[in-house]
């Protein structure tokens, strides 16, 4: 009765995802104003649906979790056009009851968000954006990473820094098949800074990086256009067996070569509660802002926030707030909860049915773990009447068991070897 329940009552999904049209309309809004965010073109997600101004002259890219109308970054387009398209977000999650909610959001955002939709803002972390023209390796505040990559640095290993265009389809697949043989796909982690492929169709100016040890792939990273002249980070892999200093290595080779490509500022991860790490260890921070940093430092274990800071603030980045934006604390915990399921740190249960269509029929015979007609052929049958078997025989077929007198007992036990107790026409089993 729950069950039946939460399906009747529970918020309906988008209509559409995003289509063809949209996605052009998102690049032509992402060609001219696109320099305002550098999550702009996550917007094109395939997860995710959009909804356009009255004008057209503004969009708001969102995804539907767990009832909860997820957007990320800033509305993209003309700023003066931003309310426009703010109002009609805010009126299709009251239509289907969905709870508005926004991560990312930069500041100029949060105080627009907040004051079209009445809704509240939280700075949950920092963007680290690296400026290529006042990045200088030798200097001193670059010490750590001039440390780690020059233990890396030399010939054997190398990095490569191009676009996306100028590779062949089969380069940029066999890329994707190495680095997802580490962690099982490209597609992992992310939703508010992660774009989910790699080299779809009109993503030629994406720039991949790698690199290279002793010929052999150990470092992956794929970047998106931040504007004409910017890049943003989507993902970054690496082989668990690489040496360390590889990712500095080949960050900092990005950002060296990053004029060839005319590329200006470049951003980096997203640290989560930056603030709180880096002043809750100076000396005179309060107990309660310690304390906060302990809850931090222990949830490190399981979640990459500390690392994340670590390496982001190795490069001397400038630091740019981030904002959670939601209708009250009493949607908080609901928020929070869709925000980590859509950046696949939570994961929805899944129950499998018994008696599911993907399990394989066992019969008795030499081999158990042989399927099918290698099983009946290696039986002496035929592989046709394995294929007739009646649904319950096919689904539960090691519950069926026949049973018979054991010689030396006056009693019938369960036969070890179970065997089914329907048999197709014109076979025969044998007892055991």
């Amino acid at each position: 009765m729950a069950v039946t329940a939460y399906l009747i009552l529970r918020p309906a999904g988008p209509a559409t995802l995003l289509t063809q049209e949209d996605a052009c309309r998102i690049r032509a809004l992402l060609d001219r104003h696109g320099e305002n965010d550098s999550l702009g073109y996550f917007a094109l997600r395939d997860d995710k649906s959009v909804i356009w101004s009255p004008t057209g002259k503004s969009c708001i890219g969102y995804r539907v979790v767990t009832g909860v109308m997820l957007a990320s970054g800033d509305p993209l387009g003309d700023p003066e056009a931003w309310p426009g398209a703010i109002r009609a977000f805010l009126d299709e999650a009251a239509r289907h009851a969905w709870v508005p909610a926004v991560m990312g959001c930069s500041e100029l955002g949060a105080e627009v968000w907040c004051r079209e939709g009445g809704l509240t803002a939280l700075e949950i972390g920092d963007e680290a954006v690296v400026e290529v023209a006042g990045f200088a390796l030798p200097g001193p505040a670059l010490q750590n990473v001039r440390e780690m990559a020059g233990q890396v640095r030399g010939e054997r290993n190398a990095a490569e820094v191009r676009r996306v265009g100028g590779m062949s389809r089969e380069e940029v697949d066999q890329l994707v098949r190495q680095a997802g043989s580490w962690r099982g796909s490209l597609a992992g982690r992310g939703f508010s800074m992660a774009l989910g492929r790699v080299g779809g169709c009109g993503d030629e100016c994406c720039v991949v990086a790698t690199a290279i040890q002793d010929g052999a792939l150990r470092v992956f990273a794929h970047f998106v256009p931040w504007g004409a002249d910017g890049l943003s980070l989507d993902l970054m892999h690496r082989d668990r067996s690489a040496p360390p200093g590889l990712e500095e290595f080949l960050i900092a080779e990005v950002i060296q070569l990053a004029h060839e490509l005319g590329v200006k500022r470049i951003s980096l991860n997203f640290a989560v509660f930056r603030a709180a790490l880096e002043l809750g260890e100076r000396i005179g921070a309060g107990p309660a802002l310690r304390a906060w940093r302990g809850i931090l430092l222990f949830l490190s274990r399981w979640l990459q926030i500390e690392s994340r800071y670590k390496f982001n603030a190795r490069f001397c980045p400038v630091w740019e707030p981030r904002f959670f934006v939601y209708p009250g604390t009493g949607s908080m915990p609901r928020v929070a909860v869709a925000a980590l399921e859509a950046e696949a740190f939570l994961a929805r249960p899944r129950l499998t049915p018994r008696g599911s269509l993907h399990r394989e029929a066992r019969v008795p015979g030499p081999d158990r773990r042989r399927s099918g007609a290698r099983q009946e052929a290696a039986m002496g049958h035929d592989a046709g009447p394995l294929t007739a078997l009646p649904a319950a025989a096919r689904r539960r077929p090691r519950r069926m068991a026949r049973t018979r007198p054991v010689p030396g007992h006056g009693r019938a036990r369960r036969h070890s070897r179970l065997v089914p107790r329907w048999r197709a026409p014109g076979t025969a089993w044998s007892a055991p």
